[in-house]
C-alpha cells in the first residue's frame, strides 16, 4: 500500500518453524489517527494472506503517539478478532506519524490464549507463553511493579513454569522514567531475590525504558515471554565484559543478553543497550553520534559473543530522548543497517545521560542433537 511502509525479516525453513518480524509504519503523516491505523491494518492484512500466507502472528505491538487518545480505538478493533498477545504503548514514531507497528510471526505452530491471558505457542515440545500489558493502579511505582511481577508467578506457576527457569525476556514501560523508574528497580529486585534471581544466579534480559498507558494513574506496563519445556543447559547469557559490567554493580538486576539454543537454530535477546562502558559509566555524554556508535559497538560485542553478527538480527527497536536527534540517528542507522526492519521511538532512557538505546532479536540456524527442533 502507498501510505504504509512495510520491512520484512524472513528466517524459514522446509520443515519446523519459520519465522518473521515485520515493522509497519506509515508514510503520510497527514492522515488522520483513525485513517492512520485503518492503512495500516490493511496493509497487516494483506501481509498475511499474501506474502506470509501460512503465518500467524505470536506477538503485536503498537507505538502510539497519544495513547490516552488512542490506544481505546486500538483495543476496540481487536477486541472479538485479536490474534496474538497485544501491547500498545505510548512511544511517539519519530517519523513524525501517530501509530507504527512491530509484530513477530510464525508459520507451523499452534495458538491460542490461556484462562490467565497468557498467548501460547505451540511447537513440538516447546509451549511459548507471551503476556502482554500487564499493569495496575497501586499507588507508586513500586507497588505497581512489585504487584505485576507477582501476578506474572502465579501465571507461569499455573502454566508449571517459574520466572529464573523459564522467563527469557521482559520489556518494562514506565510513565515519567526520571522520577519513577527508582521504585521499578527497588521492587523488582526485592522480587527477584525471592525466586532465586540474584548476581550468582541469573537475571532476564529485559528493557526498561519510558513508556505511557492509556490511564494515566497506571505508572508501569510490562511484557513478557516465557518457554515451557526448556532444559537449563538450553538458555546462556551474554556479558560482553570488555565493554559493559553486570548490571547489578550499579543496582540493577537485568542481563545483558540472552540466546536460547534449540535443535534447529539459536535465537538471541538483546536487551536495551546504551552508551556504556566497563565500569558503568554513560560514554560520550552530550554526543549523540558517538553515543550512538559506542552503542552499535557494544550491540555487537553481544551478539558477537553469541555467535552471531548483525547480519542475524530480526529487528531493531530504537529509543531517543531528544526528538531533535531523530534525523541524524536515522541517516547513521540508515547507511549502516539498511535491510533490517527498525523504527525510531521517543522513548527517555532510565538514566538521563543516555540519548540513545536500542534492543533486537536475532535467529541464526544450529544443529545440536541434545535439544529438539524449536
Amino acid at each position: 500500500m502507498e501510505q504504509i511502509s512495510t520491512e520484512i525479516f524472513r528466517y524459514e525453513v522446509q520443515e519446523g518453524v519459520s519465522e518473521y518480524h515485520a515493522i509497519l509504519r506509515v508514510t503520510n503523516p497527514r492522515l488522520t489517527y483513525a485513517e492512520q491505523v485503518d492503512c495500516l491494518l490493511k496493509a497487516y492484512d494483506c501481509l498475511i494472506v499474501g506474502e506470509l500466507k501460512g503465518a500467524v502472528a505470536v506477538f503485536k505491538r503498537f507505538f502510539v503517539s497519544d495513547a490516552a487518545n488512542q490506544a481505546n480505538y486500538l483495543q476496540a478493533l481487536h477486541a472479538e478478532c485479536s490474534d496474538c498477545a497485544l501491547s500498545i504503548i505510548e512511544q511517539a514514531p519519530l517519523d513524525g506519524t501517530k501509530v507504527a507497528m512491530w509484530v513477530y510471526l510464525q508459520k507451523g505452530v499452534q495458538t491460542k490464549t490461556l484462562k490467565n491471558g497468557i498467548y501460547e505457542v505451540q511447537h513440538g515440545a516447546y509451549r511459548h507463553l507471551w503476556m502482554a500489558g500487564a499493569c495496575n493502579q497501586a499507588a507508586n511505582s513500586e507497588y505497581q511493579m512489585r504487584i505485576i511481577f507477582n501476578d506474572y508467578v502465579m501465571q507461569l506457576l499455573e502454566n508449571g513454569c517459574n520466572l529464573a527457569q523459564n522467563c527469557i525476556r521482559t520489556w518494562i514501560f514506565v510513565q515519567n522514567v526520571d522520577v519513577n523508574y527508582a521504585g521499578v528497580v527497588k521492587a523488582r529486585n526485592e522480587v527477584f531475590v525471592t525466586q532465586n534471581l540474584t548476581d550468582k544466579t541469573h537475571f532476564i534480559a529485559s528493557t526498561g525504558i519510558a513508556g505511557r498507558h492509556s490511564n494515566p494513574k497506571v505508572l508501569v506496563q510490562m511484557d513478557a515471554y516465557a518457554v515451557d519445556g526448556i532444559r537449563q543447559e538450553q538458555v546462556h547469557y551474554l556479558y560482553a565484559p570488555t565493554h559493559l559490567n553486570p548490571t547489578y554493580e550499579y543496582g540493577v538486576s537485568f542481563e545483558r543478553g540472552t540466546y536460547v539454543d534449540y535443535g534447529d537454530r539459536r535465537q538471541v535477546f538483546i536487551s536495551g543497550t546504551a552508551s556504556i562502558n566497563n565500569k558503568g559509566e554513560i560514554m560520550y555524554p552530550g554526543d549523540i553520534r558517538k553515543q550512538t556508535a559506542r552503542m552499535w559497538e557494544n550491540v555487537e560485542t553481544l551478539l558477537n559473543e553469541a555467535d552471531c553478527t548483525f547480519d542475524h538480527v530480526a529487528h531493531l527497536l530504537v529509543y531517543l530522548r531528544d526528538i531533535a536527534d531523530y534525523t541524524v540517528v536515522k541517516d547513521m542507522f540508515e547507511v549502516r543497517f539498511p535491510n533490517i526492519p527498525k523504527v525510531f521511538l521517543q522513548a527517555p532512557v532510565c538514566r538521563p545521560g543516555w540519548l540513545v538505546e536500542m534492543e533486537c532479536m536475532a535467529v541464526k540456524p544450529i544443529s545440536d542433537e541434545r535439544y529438539p527442533a524449536y
